[in-house]
């Protein structure tokens, strides 16, 4: 449990997809979303909260992979960027809890256009003395690592996630050659930069605590 007992608050709750270009592949999109809705019980691929960790207030969101591979749609970036300004406006520490396919192609240019408008959410965020702090776990990939993914102050993830833009199968194809041992993993990330602390489950909360303690 990330939130403190009793502290979290359900935000933006109403906010549901819409099955705006009747798209149909195999199965429609709106009767995937029904049956997501219905594994799930979430309305879409992330739920947003207020809440405390040990004590501290902060804005916390948390992507479900099982609602459509976690992918972004018109909702999660609404969600996200509504968050965004959520945290701003009570000056909180923003967390992304991020576990991503991608953007959500049964709803096209849509979609796609959630990178921008997180993306640019954020850098505001930033300029306004935000602390961000996105925890990237398995797997975290597509739209979301092209956006909100890999802007953090402080980028966290979990052990052996697979983080990435395209799969390993997709740019091997691509570039013709093999891949080094590791690539996309969190130790790779690690070794090459692109992320900060690799942070086991039972040690985030506490993680957390620290980070938000020294810098906001």
């Amino acid at each position: 449990m990330l939130l403190d007992n009793g502290s979290s608050k359900e935000l933006f709750t109403k906010l549901q997809s819409k099955d705006l270009l009747q798209f149909k592949a195999g199965k429609k999109y709106k009767d995937q979303l029904v049956a997501a809705k219905k594994k799930t019980g979430q309305k879409d691929a992330i739920n947003c909260y207020q809440g405390k960790i040990e004590e501290k207030d902060v804005a916390l969101g948390i992507m479900n992979f099982s609602f459509i591979g976690g992918s972004m749609g018109s909702v999660v970036g609404e969600k996200v960027a509504r968050l965004i300004d959520f945290a701003h406006e009570n000056n909180l520490p923003l967390i992304l809890i991020c576990a991503s396919g991608g953007a959500r192609m049964q709803e096209g240019a849509i979609s796609l256009m959630q990178l921008a408008k997180t993306s640019s959410k954020l850098a505001q965020f930033s300029e306004g003395g935000g602390l961000y702090i996105p925890i990237l776990t398995d797997p975290t990939t597509g739209g979301v690592t092209a956006s909100y993914g890999m802007l953090g102050d402080i980028i966290l993830a979990e052990p052996g996630a697979l983080i990435g833009f395209a799969g390993p199968r997709v740019i091997k194809q691509t570039i013709g050659q093999d891949l080094p041992e590791g690539f996309q993993r969190t130790e790779f990330l690690k070794e090459k930069g692109f992320v900060d602390h690799i942070v086991t489950r039972d040690k985030m909360k506490a993680t957390l605590y620290s980070l938000i303690s020294m810098l906001k």
